[in-house]
């Protein structure tokens, strides 16, 4: 199975002792603009002061070595852009989420709630409490 994640459970994964685990081995996948996405989260935090820059760092150097693949197929954006524009989304940053899942016909795992709600079929979207 694979799975399309978004920056927040991706993040979630680089701060939990268990990491990414919780996925088993399945396949991981994410459309670039989840990295940046990601250390932008783990950066504010640190300069936020709600994680220690140690962990920050720790974070960081998991999320750069991860095995969540960078996939971006041709269609992305403009996929991105219809699903945006359908769901009346002035962003197209959870469309580019939701348009992968859907080219892949997988599901998409967030810890997002206002995303999960947003969302609706052509693609199955799961919170990942519910990946047991």
């Amino acid at each position: 199975m694979t799975y399309v994640l978004d920056a927040n459970i991706t993040v979630a994964a680089c701060y939990a002792p268990d990491g990414f685990k919780i996925f088993g081995r399945h396949r991981l996948v994410a459309p670039p603009l989840m990295w940046s996405e990601a250390r932008s989260v783990i950066r504010l935090a640190i300069s936020q002061r709600r994680i220690s820059e140690i962990d920050g760092e720790l974070a960081f150097d998991v999320l750069e070595s991860c095995k969540v693949e960078k996939h971006d197929p041709d269609d992305l954006g403009r996929t991105a852009w219809s699903i945006a524009k359908a769901y009346g989304w002035g962003r197209t940053y959870d469309a580019e989420y939701v348009a992968l899942a859907q080219l892949l016909d997988c599901p998409l795992v967030t810890l997002d709630a206002r995303l999960l709600k947003g969302v609706r079929e052509p693609i199955k979207s799961i919170h990942a409490a519910d990946l047991g």
